[in-house]
């Protein structure tokens, strides 16, 4: 499925679903029709048991520098319903999938952009990539989730620093702070990003959903409540498909091979 008009397009194949931001000529910037596709990718992501990971990138010389300027400008008043609403509603989507969320992130990761990649559960960026939250400089607050996001990557102080004092951080930078996972050369980026996505699809997809769900929760949970919650999780886990080829793989010392069922 792709949106043309909308600058992103969206493919499912192998088990893997590929979000593209497709406007290089604005870096990627987030506009209504982008917002509308990409809030409908994540409903058909959500929506099809087969997706085992979903992979978020972008086109052309950047990941994403951001929303829009020019709506920003000439609508303001659209902001809210147009943009945000749809590309909160498809990352509430994407936090419930049972499939992991990876970023794959080059050039400038700016505002939404850098938003998006901390709202996905796994980040893989270029040694070129550069970081910066940009909302103050619009004289704005964030959206898509990085007030959530960032204090739970790197506690409230850095936050507050990063949000409040904005300005470039390079890759190093980032894996130092814990804003992504991994950094690479940027010529290895789309070799490493599918790696590693191949890898996770082969993997057990709904212990992957379980995880995720205990990890995003636990922070909003006692000690206690947390411990009956990975109680249920396990139990559910132990009746899966996947679960049982996996105990059997152990015990007959061969290689398990999951079906994300």
């Amino acid at each position: 499925m792709n949106h043309p008009a909308a600058h992103l397009r969206y493919t499912c194949q192998d088990a893997i679903a590929r979000i593209v931001f497709d406007h290089p000529q604005a870096l990627n910037a987030i506009d209504s029709a982008m917002a509308r596709a990409f809030l409908d990718a994540c409903r058909q992501i959500a929506a099809d048991p087969s997706v085992r990971v979903v992979l978020i990138s972008g086109e052309g010389r950047a990941f994403m520098a951001g929303g829009d300027i020019a709506q920003f400008r000439d609508a303001p008043d659209s902001i809210a319903a147009q943009l945000i609403d749809p590309m909160h509603e498809g990352l509430a989507l994407l936090g419930k999938v049972n499939a992991p969320v990876i970023a794959s992130l080059h050039g400038a990761v700016a505002g939404a952009g850098l938003s998006i990649a901390l709202a996905c559960d796994l980040s893989i960026a270029a040694d070129s990539a550069k970081f910066n939250f940009a909302y103050t400089s619009l004289g704005a607050s964030c959206d898509c989730g990085a007030s959530w996001s960032l204090p739970r990557l790197v506690g409230l102080k850095r936050s507050l620093e990063i949000a409040l004092l904005p300005g470039a951080i390079d890759a190093a930078g980032a894996l130092g702070m814990g804003l992504v996972n991994r950094v690479v050369p940027l010529a290895q980026l789309a070799d490493a990003t599918e790696e590693l996505a191949a890898k996770l699809a082969a993997g057990p997809t709904l212990a992957y959903g379980s995880l995720k769900r205990l990890m995003r929760g636990s922070l909003g949970r006692s000690f206690g409540h947390q411990l009956e919650a990975e109680r249920a999780a396990f139990v559910a886990c132990s009746a899966t498909a996947d679960f049982k080829e996996a105990v059997g793989a152990f015990l007959g010392k061969r290689g398990a091979q999951f079906a994300g069922r």
